[in-house]
């Protein structure tokens, strides 16, 4: 009797050490459930999952529910969430070389924007390294148009509108052409829009899609004026606690999933602008006058960018435009 006990105390105690043994992460992000670019993270926490064993468990937390966008990279940082999705244009005020891919109409196509992620991405691992962090992999947002309640001829049609930004650039854009902008997270769009709150913004499809926008907004214009992207990092010590082969299997899920949102991504594009036309949108190409003064605006938010971003930001563009 005795030793049935004995094998019963062991066999208990092996599974308390087993599922002490697992490692548990939180991943804050600040799109839908139903967004690629949360549907990738958790097919990337399902293929680390399955590469470890289950040894390492990635929960995904959409919508801001965990940390709001603002405040997710810090939250890495100091170790409150071991891992996190940010958008990388947030930071920019922290560092411009975060903000190169909201630049309007440097890099307007994926193609033009994978080149331009292969030139800022060293620098950026480099600034990351230096807070503590690890940058696991990246993934761009559809091209950017704007959203409002009528055709835009020009950027003379923009004045006065309440505008939403999300980043420094779009910030900058209200401020160039006369628009009021106001500071309004995705998770916060929709509300924002019904209320009357906001009545303007640039965003992708994909945004558009989530926030319903065609409940509030009729006119969609295709201006396709930048891509901004995801980044995926995490907490350089939480990532040091895991053993090699662990490690392994995270860099390799990351890269299968910067390669699998990259083309998911693409093909999201003509989806999203397909739904927003079901819904009764108006889904326009600018005409010559405004798309002219627009490429105007992004050679102004250029310079400005480059005065900002020193010898680094000439290095990515200088290594971009090769």
């Amino acid at each position: 009797m005795r030793t049935v006990r004995t094998l019963v105390a062991l066999a208990l105690t092996g599974a308390v050490v087993a599922v002490s043994a697992q490692t548990k992460w939180d991943l804050p992000a600040a799109y839908p459930a139903g967004n690629p670019h949360t549907q990738n993270l958790n097919q990337f926490a399902a293929d680390v999952a399955k590469a470890t064993g289950g040894k390492l468990a990635i929960t995904v937390h959409p919508n801001g529910a965990l940390f709001k966008a603002p405040e997710i990279k810090r939250a890495v940082q100091t170790g409150q969430a071991q891992i996190g999705e940010v958008l990388m244009s947030l930071l920019e005020n922290e560092n411009p070389v975060f903000g190169v891919d909201s630049v309007p109409f440097v890099a307007t196509s994926f193609d033009a924007s994978y080149k331009l992620w292969q030139a800022q991405r060293p620098v950026v691992e480099k600034i990351l390294a230096a807070q503590g962090i690890r940058l696991l992999y990246a993934v761009a947002w559809p091209p950017q148009g704007i959203y409002t309640k009528k055709m835009l001829n020009s950027t003379a049609d923009m004045k006065g509108l309440k505008w939403r930004a999300y980043n420094p650039a779009t910030t900058r854009i209200a401020q160039l052409v006369g628009a009021q902008p106001l500071t309004i997270q995705a998770a916060e769009l929709s509300q924002a829009l019904a209320t009357g709150v906001a009545d303007s913004f640039m965003s992708s499809g994909a945004t558009g899609v989530d926030s319903k926008v065609w409940e509030n907004l009729t006119h969609f214009a295709a201006v396709d004026a930048w891509l901004p992207k995801n980044m995926v990092i995490v907490n350089q010590k939480e990532f040091d606690k895991l053993d090699k082969a662990t490690q392994d299997a995270v860099v390799k899920a990351a890269r299968d999933a910067e390669e699998r949102g990259w083309k998911r991504m693409r093909e999201y594009t003509n989806e999203t602008l397909a739904t927003l036309r079901s819904n009764k949108m108006t889904v326009y190409e600018p005409n010559a006058q405004f798309r002219g003064e627009l490429a105007k605006l992004g050679e102004t938010m250029l310079d400005e960018w480059l005065k900002k971003a020193g010898a680094d930001g000439q290095a990515i563009i200088s290594s971009f435009r090769k």
